[in-house]
């Protein structure tokens, strides 16, 4: 079973740029974040008390997004201190707050494991949450390169490239080191690419974050975390070291080391990033339709493969390749990953057991066919999309009427 993802008509893509804050810009941004975690711990103080209540009471109260905005407005009429903020990013904290209870909401009435669930909006606490303001259309606004934010806070933005179209909202936020950004909503269209009329089939794995059918464009495992484990190590092990009792107060050492150790693991994700978005670029450049394995890496974070696995950022790695096809206008096709690794790609056999993962060259008993593993799982993905998987091997068969393969 596969399914096709086109990039068809406009879609919504984030443009996220540095912010240079000044120290009143600063002041004025945390002041406004203390405002809208307020109103988040309102929200979830309201919430817990509906659910507290016996479902057969009578008249009892809801808590959605209508009557959070009224207990806002009347909030904002009692209360000086958030009534100097700006409504707007209060506004969408309330959004935000309704979308994550819904969420959690839907998985108890649907059943699911606690384990699987997601939970209840919990409180915001100061030392813990990180900032992170949401304003519409109506509360920003571009002028002379800086960003003017509702409440009269002015910000400078690190222009890396230009907006393609007006952004309809921006999400001003802090990561863990301490660096501001400003993430701009834009509504862009297809990027069309020159036809190629080659397809490729890309099966995902652990020795190689991808292998296709074009030998030029496997993906190798880069081993970026591997490459930073032991400063990384060493990083963690201060922070054993200095870590505060509990109640306590953190040392001013363990917050060192905490960002250091924090500084570590953003290059490292900043590099796996760099990484998959250079290589679906191009893949995406090179081929019109890609025959993509559906993976789902989560369930080898409790194998033995776990730490190579998430070093390989495989799921980001996907994620950057149908982001990049749907710009483009390419086609990809998600192959359900179920016995790839035991179908042949010449005669469509499938194997009576599955194979060890020792095992890394697939030899077909029906038609002794012989090729490395993972190679035969990136042609099963072109088999099982619809398209022609003997072109992989530079070859074509008579009255083949399918596309050819890369």
């Amino acid at each position: 079973m596969t399914t096709a993802v086109a990039g068809e008509g406009a879609g919504q893509v984030r443009y996220t740029y540095r912010l240079r804050v000044s120290s009143g810009a600063l002041a004025q941004l945390e002041a406004e974040w203390a405002r809208c975690r307020w109103v988040w711990n309102e929200c979830v103080a309201v919430s817990r008390r509906v659910h507290g209540l016996n479902a057969a009471d009578a008249g009892r109260p809801t808590c959605g997004p209508a009557r959070l905005d009224k207990m806002l407005t009347e909030a904002r009429a009692a209360t000086v201190w958030l009534r100097e903020g700006s409504s707007v990013p209060q506004q969408q904290i309330i959004r935000d707050f309704g979308k994550s209870r819904t969420k959690a909401l839907r998985d108890i009435k649907a059943g699911l494991p606690m384990r699987q669930r997601a939970r209840m909006p919990r409180a915001k606490r100061k030392r813990d949450a990180l900032p992170s303001l949401n304003y519409t259309r109506r509360g920003f606004r571009l002028k002379g390169g800086r960003l003017h934010l509702a409440g009269g806070i002015g910000l400078t933005v690190v222009w890396s490239r230009d907006l393609p179209a007006a952004p309809t909202s921006v999400r001003v936020f802090r990561d863990s080191l301490g660096h501001w950004y400003a993430s701009f909503v834009v509504a862009v269209r297809i990027q069309p690419l020159p036809d190629t009329h080659r397809a490729i089939g890309i099966d995902w794995g652990v020795r190689e974050t991808a292998t296709t059918t074009s030998d030029p464009h496997d993906l190798p495992h880069a081993q970026h975390g591997k490459r930073a484990a032991a400063k990384l190590a060493r990083h963690q092990k201060q922070m054993a070291r200095r870590k505060p009792a509990r109640g306590k107060a953190a040392s001013k050492g363990y917050r060192k080391a905490c960002r250091a150790a924090a500084k570590v693991h953003k290059k490292i994700a900043r590099q796996r990033q760099d990484v998959g978005r250079k290589w679906a670029k191009k893949v995406v450049r090179d081929f019109d339709e890609l025959a993509v394995e559906d993976f789902r890496p989560k369930f080898l974070a409790k194998s033995t493969m776990a730490r190579k696995a998430a070093d390989a950022a495989i799921g980001a790695t996907k994620t950057a390749l149908i982001a990049m096809a749907r710009k483009h206008g390419r086609v990809v096709h998600l192959v359900h990953p179920a016995h790839t690794t035991m179908d042949c790609a010449q005669c469509g056999a499938r194997t009576k057991h599955a194979l060890p993962l020792s095992e890394r060259t697939y030899a077909c008993t029906a038609c002794g066919a012989v090729s490395p593993r993972d190679k035969n799982s990136a042609r099963v993905m072109l088999v099982r999309a619809g398209l022609d998987p003997a072109g992989a091997d530079g070859g074509r068969p008579a009255g083949a009427s399918l596309r050819q393969a890369a």
